[in-house]
């Protein structure tokens, strides 16, 4: 009986220094009101007061901002002060500044939070995310969260390292909180609709994805000043790594929602290319509110015109199915337009198509188009047949029929847009902070994702 007892004590105890060497003496997240305390980090990308623009009650109104004195931090600090003073629904940051030239040393010292919350300059980010996660802080970070095939190294450290410190490591994929994009992934996996997903082959790719973005333009009502860094691909990485990170995601989350994908082997970069968008001094400095390029720049001046390798294309395959993603960068998007996508994915049966243009009043609209050989009554029956499957997770989503497609009806209620979708991703991950791990898919495919782009950029810089 004795022995017995010193047994179950011995366990107990066994148990209880296993649960503290993981959390690294930390409480867990339970849900409760203002746990989740907000660092952010270096904030010179707009998408950091973004994930401020709604307040949870699990975030504590007290976020300490660490960065460098300058521009960057002061854009962030008045878009933050202007949703505490807007009209509607106003929020209640209240904000407590470290502005010096070391401070990731004193927030690390410091650990004034939790969560680490990190959106500007990709030069150093990927160490930061890797030094924050050494130190136990979970790190909430805007895309990209590598540049360059270096780095990509020390990311896959960083979620070994995570893991060993029971932290979270997530970055901030808005794309999969469009409406457009869900509708999409719904359809692929209703075979009687969809039919088997093609394989593809390089010059007919089953599946493309296509995202062209504009340097000048509006944000939450006001014109979008970006840092003058933003143009230095050696400081904000390449087009080929940054946006298409969103892309590949989407092709990932598509068409294998919960799959643990290995890098190693189910990935290929076939090809890969890269371009410039060039930029007049005036261009610039409207885009940044500064005057002449900076030295740093220089380097990609051209008889007075920048020009920035914002532009890209990856041709890979992904567990043996072809995929092709392009971003295009613009200086400026035409009159009444905006960002644009266009996305198809094809089936035996059906191409699932996105479109964004003028015609859908650049609202991305979905399509559903039989493919050739494929019996026109049939094939509507069996649409009518299993849009009802749709409707029970999206209640008001309806088809019309036209000439030689349907299209999906999607209530306006469902189009909240892009600055909103941070707010939903936030949510997703403070539901992770309380559940104490990612979905089991989420690190592995998050590696496959960085591993793509990065190679990508490899393969193009390299001319194949």
């Amino acid at each position: 009986m004795v022995k017995n007892r010193v047994f179950v004590i011995l366990f107990v105890l066994m148990s209880v220094s296993i649960i503290s060497c993981k959390t690294d003496g930390r409480a867990p997240f339970t849900g409760a009101d203002g746990e989740v305390k907000i660092i952010t980090l270096d904030p010179g990308h707009f998408h950091a007061a973004l994930v401020q623009k709604i307040m949870f009650p699990q975030i504590n109104p007290d976020v300490h901002v660490y960065a460098p004195d300058g521009n960057d931090v002061n854009l962030h600090l008045n878009r933050i002060r202007a949703f505490n003073t807007r009209a509607e629904d106003p929020t209640s940051w209240n904000i407590i500044e470290y502005r010096n030239a070391d401070f990731f040393e004193r927030m690390i010292a410091q650990k004034n939070g939790n969560v680490v919350m990190t959106a500007g300059n990709n030069r150093l980010k990927t160490e930061y995310i890797k030094r924050s996660i050494e130190a136990g802080l979970n790190v909430f970070s805007d895309k990209p969260m590598v540049i360059n095939t270096q780095n990509f190294e020390l990311l896959k450290q960083a979620f070994e390292t995570a893991e060993k410190n029971g932290v979270l490591l997530y970055d901030v994929m808005t794309e999969r909180s469009g409406i457009t994009f869900i509708l999409q992934r719904e359809f692929v996996h209703l075979p009687e609709v969809f039919g088997l997903l093609e394989k593809g082959t390089p010059e007919n790719p089953a599946v493309f994805k296509e995202s062209i973005h504009h340097f000048y333009k509006q944000v939450s009502g006001a014109p979008l000043i970006r840092p003058p860094w933003f143009y230095d691909v050696e400081q904000q990485g390449e087009g080929i790594v940054d946006v298409t990170t969103h892309l590949v995601d989407l092709v990932q989350w598509g068409l294998f929602p919960g799959e643990i994908l290995d890098y190693s082997k189910d990935v290929n970069v076939l090809s890969a290319n890269r371009w410039t968008t060039d930029m007049t001094r005036e261009q610039f400095s409207l885009s940044t509110g500064v005057p002449e390029f900076p030295e740093y720049l220089m380097k990609d001046v051209t008889d007075g015109v920048l020009g920035v390798y914002s532009n890209g294309e990856i041709n890979y395959t992904l567990k043996g199915v072809h995929a092709k993603v392009v971003v295009i960068w613009n200086y400026v998007a035409p009159e009444g337009g905006d960002d644009t996508r266009y996305s198809i994915i094809r089936g035996s049966k059906a191409n699932l198509i996105i479109r964004q243009g003028e015609e859908q009043s650049f609202v991305p609209t979905l399509y559903i188009e039989p493919v050739a050989g494929v019996d026109v009554e049939d094939f509507e029956k069996a649409l009518t047949d299993n849009i009802a499957k749709v409707q029970a997770k999206f209640p008001g989503v309806g088809l019309k029929k036209l000439e030689t497609e349907w299209e999906v009806i999607v209530p306006q209620r469902y189009h909240i847009g892009h600055e909103a979708h941070f707010g939903e991703v936030t949510e997703r991950f403070l539901q992770y902070l309380v559940d104490g791990k990612l979905p089991e898919w989420e690190v592995p495919n998050m590696i496959a994702k960085y591993y793509t782009t990065t190679r990508a950029l490899e393969v193009a810089k390299s001319g194949r």
